[in-house]
């Protein structure tokens, strides 16, 4: 009886430990790597990509609002503003930006970075960058996840 307990108890610990980690916030600035293309093969060739920055609403319920994605190159010089107006992500939607594996401008240390806000604290938007490639037969597609620099 005492084992069952004592494995009940650790059990529930770390079922709270879990959901302490959750935490919420009511605005962040991300930084999100990204790739326009990366090198390859002995002659080290780029090997050119699209990027996707993917933008996801992870609330229920609570509307978030995202007011800047830039896209930078490797030099940190500013590209593109994707966003000329606040937009507002419902609950669960998801709002993509998109370059081209023609536009080499951003370089194999291209970058994203995007400031969202919401009116009361919610949990943070899940924000990566999708990056695919295909040349002859090869085939290349992975991703980056943002890391929050501001809170």
């Amino acid at each position: 009886m005492k084992k069952i307990s004592f494995t009940v108890i650790i059990a529930l610990l770390l079922v709270q430990f879990a959901f302490a980690q959750v935490s919420k916030h009511k605005k962040q600035t991300v930084y999100v790597p990204a790739y326009s293309h990366i090198y390859v093969g002995p002659k080290v060739s780029p090997f050119e990509l699209s990027v996707t920055l993917s933008i996801r609403n992870t609330n229920a319920a609570e509307p978030i609002s995202v007011s800047v994605a830039d896209y930078y190159n490797s030099d940190g010089k500013l590209i593109k503003q994707f966003i000329d107006k606040t937009i507002i992500l419902k609950p669960f939607a998801t709002v993509s930006y998109k370059v081209s594996e023609y536009d080499k401008t951003g370089g194999s240390g291209a970058n994203f970075l995007v400031k969202w806000h919401a009116d009361k604290e919610v949990h943070p938007p899940v924000i990566e960058s999708v990056m695919i490639g295909t040349r002859s037969s090869q085939g290349i597609s992975f991703t980056s996840r943002g890391v929050v620099i501001e809170d």
